[in-house]
């Protein structure tokens, strides 16, 4: 069964009250309490913004070298995601579109292409073997 992230930028979330945040959270976690009992929810984290990255890497001659930034732009933060597995996209829909009105802001859907059966691997495909 595919997985999906569902996902949301920092920048597009106006500000909150922290009463506002509150209900969008006891909001959420009722969403994510569905998810779980649906039997689809993998994993999900809302806290996260500039204030969480603890290092840029980057590859240098083969080897990992790690910094405390350049991050990226404000623009580009995440803001939250949930990892969700459902039978199909319509269901990643649905699921995507409940968290979407709980928290009153947009989402965007990604499916995970899942793995690669052996014969992809080299770039071929069985049928253009034969």
């Amino acid at each position: 069964m595919p997985q999906y992230l569902i996902a949301f930028n920092d920048e597009w979330v106006q500000e909150h009250t922290p009463e506002e945040l509150v209900q969008k959270s006891k909001a959420s976690m009722a969403v994510l309490d569905e998810m779980k009992q649906a039997g689809v929810f993998v994993f999900a984290d809302g806290g996260i913004d500039a204030s969480t990255a603890i290092c840029n890497v980057r590859a240098k001659d083969g080897e990992p070298v790690f910094c405390d930034g350049p991050y990226v732009e404000t623009k580009e933060h995440l803001g939250g995601f949930t990892v969700i597995q459902a039978p199909d996209d319509e269901s990643a829909r649905y699921w995507a579109g409940r968290v979407a009105v709980a928290l009153d802001w947009p989402q965007e859907v990604h499916r995970f292409p899942g793995p690669r059966r052996p014969e992809a691997v080299d770039g071929t495909n069985a049928a253009s073997r034969s």
